[in-house]
């Protein structure tokens, strides 16, 4: 989404990997702060679709059914900042209003031109990041039910 819709401003691959990560002994443990100038900018506009163009591709390259992944919603919290970006959304439930509306009209498209599968990647509901949320004013129960 981040590079299909403009309002993001900048980002990179922390934007989605900080926190506090637990592996084997072989990779251990690693701890990520979350980017300090992460955030959204300004009102979600989309450039194009996310996935609607890699879907037609390979359904034209095979005869399989063919799954496709989208994010979820809960991902692009990452980006809300209320003492930054207040100008972009006045509340999180703005913010995610529009991820949700781009995400709906994603997979209406998707349907439309025959996806059987689709795949809600990555809902962030881990100790660490329930945590983040909840700095934001949203309890575990609001995010399970606004998820949802």
């Amino acid at each position: 989404m981040t590079e299909a819709v403009d309002g993001f401003g900048d980002w990179d691959i922390d934007a989605f990997l900080w926190g506090h990560w637990h592996g084997d002994s072989a990779v251990g443990e690693r701890r990520r702060e979350r980017p300090a100038n992460l955030g959204v900018v300004s009102r979600l506009a989309r450039k194009r679709h996310l996935v609607v163009e890699e879907f037609v591709y390979l359904r034209g390259c095979t005869s399989r059914v063919a799954k496709v992944t989208s994010p979820s919603p809960s991902m692009f919290v990452n980006f809300w900042s209320p003492e930054r970006f207040r100008s972009a959304y006045a509340s999180l439930e703005h913010f995610l209003a529009d991820v949700v509306a781009i995400l709906r009209d994603e997979v209406a498209e998707l349907a439309r031109l025959g996806t059987t599968y689709i795949q809600i990647d990555a809902p962030h509901y881990a100790p660490e990041t329930r945590a983040f949320y909840e700095s934001q004013g949203w309890t575990l129960d609001q995010w399970l039910s606004r998820g949802i």
